[in-house]
């Protein structure tokens, strides 16, 4: 995924960007009561962090870009776009051995916000499901929280 004809300072701004724009698009999608002004930021926020992890990251980011994405269009509202995005972060996420317990519970939340809005029943009811039971398993109380503020957004049936 890296290009290799950026300079050593355009990867580091690159990276740089990279990380704020995640960083503000994850801010925002957890943001009640957004203004139509801030849900263009939060997607433009995204595309732009998925840009740049493009450009600099390993697979690993990329997906996570691509989850955070799959987030956002479930936020507003864009089914078809996010459930094909939750479907590869899931098809990526899942079977991995090395995803940490947060990253599993993300996976299963967004899924099942994406296919909710996607209007996809059984997949919302069955990545619902995984999903508490992936919250429940996450060891570090700090990461559930932060997880649960994600899935408080999921409706829970369609």
């Amino acid at each position: 995924m890296t290009t290799p004809d950026l300079t050593p300072d355009e990867l580091a701004l690159a990276k740089k960007f990279a990380m704020r724009c995640n960083n503000r698009a994850w801010a925002l999608t957890a943001q009640a009561g957004r203004t139509p002004a801030q849900d263009r930021e939060m997607l433009n926020a995204a595309h732009a962090s998925a840009y740049h992890w493009g450009q600099v990251g390993v697979e690993q980011n990329w997906m996570r870009a691509t989850m955070c994405l799959a987030l956002v269009h479930a936020l507003l509202g864009h089914g078809k776009t996010a459930l094909a995005m939750a479907q590869e972060m899931r098809d990526y996420f899942l079977p991995r051995a090395d995803t940490p317990d947060w990253e599993l519970a993300f996976t299963h939340a967004i899924y099942a916000h994406a296919a909710h809005v996607a209007g996809d029943e059984a997949a919302h009811r069955s990545a619902y499901q995984e999903a508490v039971k992936a919250i429940a398993a996450i060891a570090d109380e700090e990461d559930r929280k932060i997880v649960n503020e994600t899935f408080a957004q999921v409706p829970a049936s369609l």
